[in-house]
């Protein structure tokens, strides 16, 4: 559908990748000065809440302290006592769920919003503008969607991705990232015989969980606080897995939090007198501000665009990680501007239009200033 619509309306050089499956696309420049190619990237799949016939609602002018309803039963709302988000938005048209899915604004709304800026820089051939390429990929929110990415084939010299959250949000620094998986061989045997012999792998997972730091969770951490989330836990007498990922801004804190659960493990083991437990450790994604410190250009453009805009610049550590971080590692630098959708992944997600309205103008607005560099 993507590309169907991208080459109605003129692009050039429209196809899906082969190696990634994006589908990538050209607005070519309407300059002859020498511009870079600026790319802005948003995935097309959503959280896996409910995500199949979404049927928007359209609040109107909402006065910033009424509750909307969202099903008809009313056992479903957006209230401003739990959301308080919604007092921000005062005259403004907000895009709701109807209580029984996600709204997928995460990440549609990015998508919408570079096809929108695209239609209006080619309504506005006044506008000066560099290359401009755009790319919409699936599996973001699996944490695999760039893991292919082909960013010669893309053919951009600097990138956004347009996947933030609110007004003014513009990210260039990301959790570095890592999955761990535990992994317990215990000896099961009748509990009146035990003594001396049995091996419960599932109180050594209960053990080995103990042993981390109790505070270093999500649910007890903000900022820039790293934490360790045990999501999976399943298991027998005989054998059980512990899943949990691992997350740190800073390189060094990272790579020692990594180093915890191999010692945790090897002291277990030591004291069992044999190898009992196995860690398993995969880096996910690094935090992309070490590769775009090098050159804050990007980033400073974009808090340049958003002022241009009337938007306040909001910078803070993401916590988390967009497509941005693997693919600023790739070589392509590639922070993150806000698409406007608060209370994502659920039910209760939504949107302003007049936020994504200002996304919009700030694409615009980035095309124009590489122009003037």
């Amino acid at each position: 559908m993507l590309k169907e619509r991208l080459t109605a309306m003129g692009l050039e050089n429209v196809h899906t990748n082969p190696q990634s499956a994006y589908v990538f696309a050209t607005l070519p420049a309407n300059t002859d000065k020498k511009v870079p190619a600026v790319g802005f990237i948003s995935h097309i799949d959503t959280a896996d809440f409910n995500a199949e016939n979404v049927k928007p609602q359209i609040v109107e002018n909402y006065d910033g302290h009424s509750v909307i309803p969202l099903d008809k039963a009313g056992e479903y709302t957006l209230d401003p006592k739990v959301f308080p988000s919604l007092k921000k938005y005062q005259g403004q048209t907000l895009i709701t769920t109807d209580g029984t899915t996600l709204l997928g604004a995460d990440d549609k709304a990015g998508v919408a919003e570079i096809l929108a800026a695209v239609a209006y820089l080619q309504a506005n051939p006044d506008i000066e503008h560099g290359p401009i390429k755009v790319a919409f990929g699936p599996d973001e929110e699996i944490g695999t969607g760039a893991d292919h990415f082909d960013v010669k084939d893309f053919g951009a010299d600097f990138a956004y991705t347009v996947d933030g959250g609110p007004l003014g949000d513009l990210n260039y620094e990301t959790f570095n990232a890592a999955e761990a998986r535990v992994s317990i061989k215990g000896t099961d045997v009748h509990p009146a015989e035990a003594k001396g012999v049995m091996v419960n792998a599932i109180q050594f997972g209960m053990d080995f969980h103990a042993a981390l730091p109790e505070y270093d969770r999500p649910e007890k951490t903000s900022g820039r606080q790293g934490f360790y989330h045990i999501y999976d836990f399943q298991g027998s007498v005989d054998h059980t897995e512990l899943a949990y990922i691992i997350r740190d801004h800073d390189r060094d804190r990272f790579e020692a939090r990594k180093r915890l659960f191999t010692g945790i493990a090897d002291q277990m083991n030591k004291e069992f007198g044999e190898k009992r437990i196995q860690v398993e450790l995969k880096d996910q994604y690094y935090n992309m501000g070490e590769i775009i410190s090098k050159d804050p250009s990007v980033v400073e453009i974009a808090k340049q665009a958003m002022k241009n805009v009337d938007v306040e610049p909001h910078i803070f550590p993401v916590r988390g990680g967009t497509d941005g971080s693997k693919i600023s590692y790739m070589g392509l630098p590639t922070p993150n501007l806000f698409a406007g959708g608060e209370n994502m992944h659920g039910r209760f997600e939504y949107v302003s239009e007049q936020t994504m309205v200002k996304a919009t103008d700030v694409i615009v607005e980035i095309a124009k200033l590489y122009t003037q560099q």
